[in-house]
């Protein structure tokens, strides 16, 4: 997504700037020339967490932006209006708002404590909806006013809610900032809209969230930050009320090459939340269009339970399975411990071990280690992902498979997945 200086003397209003997704929309509008006020907490470096307003502006300025770092915290009406001030003041005006700065908690409802709900509705809903509102008067004044919200289009599955209601309602939030704001400030010109990735983005809080080689799964930031700026760039009289995701808004400016947004073009992207196209709905259709499912009326085809395997059933076969490949180089290969926790039809616990020795599986809990990651899912759904007819990462994006502990190794079942699906 080439720059074409058509942000040039604007003035972007960026929550959550510092770092991130929120950084890199600024860095892209600064090549342009525009001027970044860059609205975040972070003024003294974060022990786990780089960058700061400060390392952010002095990046800005050097690829041809101005900047005006603001400590500023979404939740204080007082520190809002104060950094919009001084934005006017160093400026003249304010021409574009990102709502970006956002908080996140992936927990059901008896294990989100009210002090997280609060600071989740406070920031991603009260705060889009503050800075929204303190910015308006100045947009008003603005030729191609824009409001930017990166939020996920209204999606009211339940799938998307029962998991983590608390943090789906707070981010539906700053969504339906955009449904209500859109209608009452389009007569007057001021765009707004949302825009959310497809896939997880690579940013330091999600390699601290997601553990070692999340990475590997996720885009850049830049994807965002060029579907953003395409985005601004548009007629805010005719461009208004979207709900836009990252690969579609570029793949409509004649962009084709995604690979380059990929951290590693060879490794499966790992979904983001809200978009019904990572539904198991897919499988259905893959197997319409030729694709052989390993599995027949939710039993493994053509194959009889390993002799000894616990109670016969087709859990216990597929450890039967994965205990006929267990090896030192896969061992050395995956270094975690996983346990599954099967409801349904044959609930049990069962673990896998690929951290010591030769590697070993069974039921019950690791015998010699904490699992590194704990994987919760029905056993109807245990067949389909171990046999190739279900991914993990759809699995989980549709609430099929809840993951606690490591995410990083969780991602790294993916491939056992490969080994194993040429076996069953």
């Amino acid at each position: 997504m080439i720059n074409t200086g058509k942000l040039a003397g604007r003035t972007l209003f960026i929550t959550g700037a510092s770092r991130g997704i929120g950084k890199a929309i600024a860095l892209k509008a600064a090549r342009d020339g525009a001027n970044i006020v860059i609205a975040a907490k972070t003024a003294d470096p974060h022990p786990k967490l780089p960058g700061t307003i400060f390392t952010a502006a002095k990046e800005i300025e050097g690829v041809g932006g101005q900047a005006l770092p603001c400590i500023v915290d979404v939740r204080d009406e007082g520190s809002v209006v104060s950094a919009v001030e001084n934005a006017v003041k160093q400026f003249g005006g304010i021409d574009v708002v990102v709502n970006n700065a956002s908080a996140i908690s992936l927990t059901g409802t008896q294990d989100t404590p009210m002090k997280r709900y609060d600071l989740m509705h406070q920031i991603n809903t009260r705060g889009t909806y503050l800075v929204s509102k303190v910015c308006i008067p100045h947009l008003l004044k603005s030729p191609n006013p824009h409001i930017l919200n990166i939020s996920p289009p209204l999606n009211m599955s339940a799938r998307w809610f029962k998991d983590h209601v608390a943090y789906t309602m707070a981010k539906y939030g700053m969504s339906m900032c955009v449904l209500g704001m859109a209608e009452e400030f389009r007569s007057d010109g001021i765009a707004c809209n949302a825009l959310w990735p497809r896939t997880a983005i690579i940013t330091a809080a999600m390699e601290m969230l997601g553990g070692s080689e999340v990475d590997k799964q996720c885009r850049t930031p830049e994807i965002m930050a060029d579907a953003a700026y395409a985005m601004l760039c548009k007629d805010s009289r005719s461009y208004t009320g979207n709900f836009a995701v990252d690969d579609d808004v570029l793949r409509a400016e004649g962009v084709t090459d995604f690979d380059k947004y990929a951290i590693d073009p060879t490794y499966p992207l790992l979904p983001d939340f809200f978009l019904d196209e990572f539904d198991a709905s897919a499988v259905q259709k893959a197997t319409s269009l030729g694709a052989k499912p390993k599995f027949v009326d939710g039993k493994i085809a053509q194959e009889a339970p390993k002799e000894g395997a616990a109670g016969g059933g087709q859990v216990a076969q597929v450890f039967a399975h994965i205990e006929s490949f267990l090896s030192s180089e896969l061992v050395d290969n995956t270094r975690a411990v996983y346990s599954f926790e099967v409801t349904g039809d044959e609930p049990g616990k069962w673990y896998l071990d690929l951290k010591n020795g030769g590697g070993s599986c069974g039921q019950g809990d690791p015998p010699t280690t904490k699992a590194d990651a704990t994987f919760v899912m029905r056993s109807d759904d245990f067949f389909k992902m171990f046999s190739g007819n279900l991914k993990p990462t759809a699995a989980f994006m549709t609430g099929k498979m809840k993951i606690s502990g490591d995410m990083g190794k969780a991602l790294k079942l993916e491939k056992l997945m490969g080994k194993l699906k040429s076996k069953l």
